[in-house]
């Protein structure tokens, strides 16, 4: 199929977006990396009567790694976080998760931003920002704003976002190297959207109590998780198989995922519950081998 017709803009500055943004409103739709927009519209699933690209505003294409904040433009692909030197030292979570994106030639094009701001319940990104206290600077007529990821996504591809704003920038906090990390999917084959997936941070003592524990979940609700009554169950616990399962079943009384042809709601929760225990002991095994 073909798309509806649409008007075309490509604006230069974050001004000329703001500005198209407040004169079309709902009817305008943002193009950055376009993995999930395009198919969109040859299927008509949207038809936007103004399609406003923002790849000629070169001023939101960076990738900031200094200390522990990662800040991500709206043009950032996800080829470049991917790239980033020393990632999977850093945050083992976010070096494994963004391999998990589609195939490379989806990452090379693909925007980080765009993917968050699609607010698909299935996809990485999501449960990544909050995992790791994402935050959002959104603009629009009205000025800036800042929206913490908890309060970002709303349910099935909806956001916090007013039909006039602009995702501009996404910061993440990076771990400390005392934190182990991991995040693992189920997908039918790689490249295909998760069926469900987890992550999980731990951060250990000396003799291996935990003192923090994250985790979050993709695939199993109408929007990524984040499981804070599994993590509180962690606080304290020696990080052994016994801590994980009690963790990993708390999950699965929790979530609440739909079913569809890939797998009912009862296998959505088994998954789930499985994938946690995964990402937790691969996540306290890096968190021993940072320590040495």
């Amino acid at each position: 199929m073909k798309p509806a017709p649409f008007e075309y803009f490509a604006p230069e500055s974050v001004d000329e977006v703001v500005s198209l943004l407040a004169e079309h409103g709902d009817e305008a739709k943002v193009l950055a990396g376009g993995q999930s927009l395009i198919p969109l519209l040859a299927l008509r699933l949207a038809s936007p009567t103004v399609l406003i690209d923002l790849n000629r505003v070169t001023a939101l294409d960076y990738l900031d790694t200094g200390g522990n904040v990662l800040k991500i433009g709206a043009l950032t692909r996800h080829r470049a976080v991917e790239k980033m030197s020393d990632l999977a030292r850093r945050c083992p979570m976010l070096s494994d998760a963004v391999e998990l994106v589609g195939h490379v030639a989806i990452r090379n094009r693909g925007t980080v931003v765009g993917s968050m701001a699609h607010a698909d319940p299935a996809a990485e990104w999501p449960a990544l920002a909050l995992a790791l206290d994402g935050e959002f600077d959104v603009v629009g007529p009205s000025g800036t704003r800042t929206i913490p990821a908890d309060s970002f996504f709303v349910t099935y591809l909806t956001s916090a976002l007013e039909p006039e704003e602009l995702v501009t920038e996404v910061r993440l906090t990076l771990p400390n190297s005392a934190t182990g990390s991991s995040f693992v999917e189920l997908a039918r084959r790689h490249g295909d959207f998760a069926v469900a997936g987890a992550g999980a941070m731990l951060r250990l003592s000396e003799t291996r109590t935990i003192e923090e524990a994250r985790i979050v979940l993709i695939g199993v609700a109408a929007t990524a998780l984040r499981a804070r009554d599994a993590e509180q169950s962690l606080l304290g616990r020696e990080a052994n198989p016994d801590a994980f399962e009690d963790a990993a079943e708390i999950v699965r009384g929790v979530i609440d995922p739909s079913g569809d042809i890939h797998g009912s709601a009862e296998f959505r929760r088994e998954i789930g519950k499985v994938l946690t225990r995964r990402a937790l002991t691969s996540a306290a095994a890096r968190g021993g081998d940072e320590r040495g």
